[in-house]
C-alpha cells in the first residue's frame, strides 16, 4: 500500500503529460483538475492505471524512475490516443530518466510562465486550449519569439490591452506559423 496521499510534482503525469499545461488545470469551478495525483485527486478522478503502478505499488513520481521503464503500458501511447499531447509523453519521460524529473519540472516552469503570460494577456475567451497546446508541444524558444514578436507587432499597430480579440488574433498567428514549420498540429484533438 502506498503511503502519500498526492505527488511532490502534480504538474508532471506519471505516464509524461504535462498536467501543468493543460486546460483543465486552469479551470475555475468543480472541473478544474488538480494534476496527477495532486490534491483531492482521488475524489476527482476514476483511477489511473498508471498511478496505481508507479505511485500506489512502486511509490515513484514518473514512471521515468521505474527500472521497467518504458514497459508495455505505453505500447502505442504516445502515438495513438486522440489527445496530440500524448505525443509527446515518451519524450518527455526520456528527459526526465536522462536528466531528472527536478531538471524537467524546472523548464516545465518556463513554460507554465509563459501560459500564464498568453491566458492573462492574449485570452479573449476562446483561446485557452490553443495556448496550453502550444506551450506543450512548441518549445521555449518559439513560445518566448512568438510572445516578443506579438508584442512588438501591437506596439507597431498600436493595438491597446482592451482589444483582446486583436491581441489573440496576433499572437495565434505567430505561434501557428512556428508550429506549421515543424509540422506540429494545434489542436486538442486529432481529426
Amino acid at each position: 500500500m502506498y503511503s502519500r496521499q498526492t505527488k511532490l510534482y502534480p504538474t508532471v503525469g506519471c505516464c509524461g503529460l504535462d498536467c501543468g499545461l493543460c486546460p483543465r488545470y486552469y479551470t475555475v469551478g468543480s472541473s478544474k483538475c488538480p494534476g496527477c495525483f495532486g490534491p483531492d485527486f482521488l475524489n476527482k478522478h476514476p483511477s489511473c492505471s498508471f498511478i496505481t503502478c508507479c505511485v500506489k505499488k512502486k511509490n515513484l513520481e514518473v514512471c521515468a524512475e521505474c527500472n521497467d521503464f518504458p514497459c508495455l503500458k505505453f505500447g502505442g501511447f504516445d502515438a495513438g490516443d486522440s489527445f496530440l499531447t500524448h505525443r509527446k509523453s515518451i519524450v518527455n519521460l526520456d528527459f526526465i530518466k536522462e536528466n531528472g524529473v527536478e531538471e524537467f519540472v524546472k523548464q516545465q516552469k518556463r513554460r507554465i510562465e509563459l501560459l500564464g503570460k498568453m491566458l492573462k494577456q492574449f485570452d479573449e475567451g476562446r483561446s485557452r486550449s490553443f495556448y496550453c497546446l502550444a506551450a506543450a508541444l512548441l518549445s521555449i524558444k518559439d513560445l518566448e519569439k512568438s510572445l516578443e514578436y506579438s508584442e512588438q507587432r501591437m506596439e507597431a499597430d498600436k493595438v491597446g490591452l482592451k482589444d483582446v480579440k486583436t491581441r489573440s488574433k496576433i499572437l495565434r498567428g505567430y505561434l501557428s506559423d512556428f508550429a506549421a514549420k515543424q509540422r506540429i498540429e494545434l489542436r486538442l484533438r486529432k481529426r
